[in-house]
């Protein structure tokens, strides 16, 4: 039998790099480089987006998912779903979906 060195830096053979001196700056990426996902609306990142306070309460309603599923139905369906199975939806929601100036169909809507 062979004898076992105990040594693995001889199995493993590293190749030592050159210290080269970078430049500490570094390039910004530019704006045509980001994904349109990131940015859109006049090149504001979509987390700054400026939305009526309605519309915030409206997709957070679309997102909680302890009134069931928004798919294939729009939020005032949804909403009426909600009350009948007695998960007492957010009466706000209905004001605003029964006002007729707001979106109703849910944040998914042709998305998925």
């Amino acid at each position: 039998m062979a004898s076992v060195s105990g040594n693995i830096k001889g199995f493993y053979r590293q190749k030592k790099t050159t210290a080269t001196k970078k430049s500490s700056k570094k390039s910004p990426i530019p704006a045509a480089a980001q994904s349109p996902a990131l940015i859109s609306h006049g090149g504001k990142p979509d987390l700054e987006d400026e939305y009526k306070e309605s519309e915030v309460a409206l997709r957070q309603f679309d997102l909680n998912m302890a009134y069931g599923p928004c798919l294939g139905m729009t939020r005032l369906a949804r909403w009426e779903r909600a009350q009948r199975l007695g998960l007492n939806p957010p009466q706000e929601i209905d004001r605003l979906l029964k006002s007729g100036k707001v979106q109703t169909e849910s944040l998914w809507d042709g998305r998925i």
